[in-house]
């Protein structure tokens, strides 16, 4: 069994396994013992809980990036990408109920997840032809990380075979962010204007890591849709 196919079989035995007993009380050994997997190369693979959503969000993104999408518009290769993901997401429903479930009584997995879905919008953007470096490239993955997390909500309660509740809010949130972004003068972000000198102290200084691998929001979802600088969609 290949590594990929290996990885999925892993993650697909772990999420069923959350589905039952919750994520508090995730094991990956028993999770591969179920799946018939072995032991040694799981401990290679995904030594732990986290390493089993790391890997499935590049699991979800490589899903979403297998093909270029035919749409035009960058919105709508955007859209088509998100619901990529989703479909993703889809398949281990009820796992994924049990982790956002749990997440609010985990803040150390909640900021871990919450320091990669960044990373997993930017492929998104970079991949519909929206460039994702710089100060301006940072906003559209903020955006974009606005309009995942609402449809992420939509998706949580969404009953429907077809996911059109999750499509809608996608759509909506989507929608919302083109309005903001086309408000721009030639759809940009305008620079920021420089920062007045003022003394902070150094107590009130936080480091941020945007590098960090991430897979799901750890905020909950806007109750409206969003209106994200996502600029030139």
């Amino acid at each position: 069994m290949e590594d990929t196919e290996f990885d999925k079989a892993l993650v697909a035995a772990a999420f069923e396994q959350a589905a039952l007993t919750g994520w508090r009380d995730l094991s990956v050994v028993e999770a591969a013992r179920a799946a018939g997997l072995p032991l040694d190369r799981a401990r290679a693979r995904c030594p732990g809980p986290v390493a089993v959503l790391m890997r499935f969000g590049l699991i979800a993104d490589q899903a979403a990036l297998a093909d270029v999408p035919s749409e035009p518009l960058p919105r709508d290769r955007l859209f088509d990408l998100l619901m990529r993901r989703f479909d993703v997401l889809q398949q281990h429903r009820s796992g994924m109920l049990a982790l956002l479930q749990y997440l609010p009584s985990d803040p150390g997995l909640a900021l871990a997840l919450s320091a990669a879905t960044g990373r997993s919008m930017a492929w998104m953007l970079e991949a519909a032809g929206v460039p994702a470096a710089g100060l301006t490239g940072r906003l559209r993955v903020a955006g974009l990380v606005a309009v995942w997390m609402y449809a992420l909500r939509a998706w949580k309660d969404d009953q429907s075979v077809d996911l059109a509740s999750t499509m809608s809010a996608l759509d909506k949130a989507l929608d919302q962010a083109e309005k903001v972004s086309g408000a721009l003068p030639s759809g940009r972000t305008p620079d920021p204007p420089p920062p007045a000198a003022v003394d902070v102290p150094a107590a009130d200084i936080v480091a941020a890591d945007p590098g960090a691998d991430e897979i799901l929001p750890a905020v909950p979802p806007p109750e409206s849709p969003p209106s994200p600088e996502l600029p030139q969609l």
